[in-house]
């Protein structure tokens, strides 16, 4: 090993380092008294641990109702957007699609130009979905850049495979089903995990057509739980947490409590991920 390959090694460790450690003294911030917190703000061990930030949100209900709506448009959103996009990537995969380019274009428009906020509340509110948790699924039903990923993982698959599966006397959905899908685990795995991120950090819709408080979701209900002790509105807090209970240990427990999910989703797809996005980029 050279010096060069030392200092390589230093310096990306050191660049690690400076990455990692917001994230931990976020964690350790959820953990400490405030009186710990204002005496050391940027810490490397806690002196003292207290837990009542997480008590705090843990005893909510509005927490609990919050999760579900969130699991919910997660699980029930993801399933939807990846139909939409396998089956419109699929079909703009075939060189034989009268019209394909027409159509692409149309897509891609949609990647530059939106409707704008005024004309999409008026599109929601016309078609009944305010206040239903299905606003908050229905209008996001296809990314494009994802589907464009899609499409050009699915043009990378030889021909040869489905020309077999046709001479066999399968169908188009047939050979999508059982010939296309199976191989295309590493791209439908990363597009599943841009979907899962995107639907469990819902808030936009939620904020602007859910009125009901029992189905707002888990960002919105964190909002509310640190505003309220922002706004020291001591009635509502539990007792068991009220003393000791500051601002910021509840926002960054409620940070880790929300990325938690993610975090542990992400290894068991981890081997698919790079291959997925590279599989998909390369040939456009």
């Amino acid at each position: 090993m050279t010096g060069f390959d030392i200092a390589i090694i230093l310096l990306l460790a050191f660049y690690g380092l400076l990455i990692l450690y917001p994230f931990y003294n976020s964690f350790l911030v959820s953990l400490v008294p405030q009186n710990t917190y204002t005496k050391t703000p940027f810490m490397l061990w806690p002196s003292e641990i207290d837990l009542k930030s997480y008590q705090f949100i843990f005893l909510s209900k509005k927490f609990w109702s919050g999760y579900r709506v969130t699991s919910i448009v997660t699980v029930v959103g993801v399933l939807y957007n990846m139909f939409l996009t396998v089956i419109t990537a699929y079909a703009l995969s075939k060189n034989h699609f009268k019209g394909k380019g027409l159509v692409l274009n149309f897509i891609i428009f949609t990647m530059y130009f939106s409707g704008g906020l005024i004309p999409y509340y008026m599109l929601i509110n016309s078609l009944d979905l305010t206040n239903k948790i299905a606003v908050m699924i229905l209008p996001t039903g296809i990314n494009t850049f994802f589907m464009l990923i899609m499409r050009n993982f699915f043009s990378t698959i030889p021909k040869s495979l489905v020309e077999s599966a046709k001479i066999d006397g399968a169908n188009e959905i047939q050979v999508l089903i059982k010939i296309i899908l199976p191989v295309s685990k590493p791209s439908l795995a990363t597009i599943g995990l841009f979907y899962a991120v995107d639907r469990w950090n819902e808030w936009f819709n939620a904020m602007l057509f859910i009125r009901d408080g029992s189905k707002h979701t888990l960002q919105l209900v964190l909002r509310r739980l640190i505003s309220q002790v922002q706004s020291a509105e001591s009635g509502n807090i539990p007792d068991i947490v009220k003393d000791g209970l500051f601002q910021d240990g509840v926002k960054m427990a409620g940070v880790f409590v929300t990325i938690l999910p993610i975090m542990l989703l992400y290894p068991l797809l981890q081997k698919y991920f790079m291959k997925g996005i590279m599989i998909g980029a390369i040939k456009g």
